[in-house]
């Protein structure tokens, strides 16, 4: 009689550890197995192309503007991605990236964590490799002439495919500079054609971010900004079916013209000043004045409310 009962204890014990086993390979695989397919940016920019909406990509730079981020995307039932830069990863040592990861995953909106303007390839390798961290990775090697530029995007789309990543280049060269971004006002700013995009196809990208007289930086006035959106219309009449355009250099873009280029075929639109203004002012009239708990709690819904109000512009709101 005890023996019976070991022999179906010890079966009950090899069944739960073997189920424990499987368990853990299947979580295993995949984690090892995470494709384009099922890859959250890309699923996320396709629905925004095939809707014709728009939606914000997000520049992140502290912990304010992630709460507000996400705030913003349950509020609205919209789409966000979120935008770091190299910067978030050499000054924090990764903690940034994990808590953007840890926010987007815990949202009950479409929310990703995308790399912008990675222009170091050791940086590139190390974003890659961090568990469960980007869903895309922009690889910017517009600081280097066309060929090279392409060879060393080919390079690192591979690389990046291998491991699920999503990627993004930069056909053509946007003027100016932005904080984490290195500045290309010594080198020429070049448009992109829709020969040039073609090229930057074939290295395999999902993401193109064309330059049809956008720029990074400021352009110090709204009559400054001269947009070229026929050539954007022959970028993305070229390029149909086989890559997403996304829309960079957003600074002073008034509503009127963020929703035109949602027309003309942006899907994620990054915004960096745009949503930051208001903070800015405030925390530069109130610090020392207030507690840091309340400029913190403040500024974050001073962000919140231009992330919403760029959600309606692009005609986010409501998509999630």
């Amino acid at each position: 009689m005890d023996s019976t009962i070991v022999m179906i204890y010890m079966a009950a014990v090899s069944s739960v550890i073997a189920r424990a086993v499987d368990l853990w390979a299947n979580i295993s695989n995949d984690k090892m197995t995470r494709t384009l397919e099922n890859n959250k940016a890309v699923q996320m920019i396709k629905a925004a192309e095939k809707g014709g909406y728009g939606f914000p990509g997000v520049v992140t730079y502290n912990i304010e503007t992630l709460i507000a981020t996400v705030r913003a995307a349950e509020a609205k039932r919209a789409p966000v991605q979120i935008l770091l830069f190299p910067w978030a990863i050499t000054y924090s040592d990764g903690l940034l990236v994990k808590a953007a990861a840890a926010a987007a995953r815990s949202a009950s909106v479409p929310i990703a964590v995308h790399l912008d303007h990675a222009q170091d390839e050791d940086i590139i390798k190390k974003a890659a490799n961090i568990p469960d961290g980007f869903d895309s990775i922009m690889i910017d090697m517009s600081h280097f002439d066309k060929d090279e530029n392409l060879a060393r995007t080919a390079k690192w789309v591979q690389y990046c495919h291998a491991r699920g990543i999503a990627t993004e280049a930069e056909p053509g060269r946007m003027e100016g500079g932005e904080d984490g971004v290195q500045d290309t006002g010594n080198l020429e700013g070049m448009l992109t054609t829709p020969e040039e995009a073609l090229k930057f196809v074939a290295t395999g990208i999902d993401f193109l971010a064309p330059a049809f007289g956008n720029l990074h930086g400021f352009y110090g006035a709204v009559e400054n900004i001269k947009l070229d959106l026929d050539r954007l219309d022959g970028i993305r009449e070229a390029t149909k079916g086989r890559v997403q355009l996304v829309l960079h250099g957003t600074n002073d873009f008034p509503g009127y013209i963020m929703s035109d280029c949602v027309k003309h075929g942006m899907t994620r639109c990054n915004v960096n000043d745009l949503i930051v203004y208001k903070y800015n002012k405030y925390i530069a009239e109130n610090a020392g004045k207030v507690s840091l708990t309340s400029l913190m709690e403040e500024g974050t819904k001073l962000i919140q409310e231009c992330v919403e109000y760029q959600m309606d512009v692009m005609g986010a709101t409501g998509k999630a």
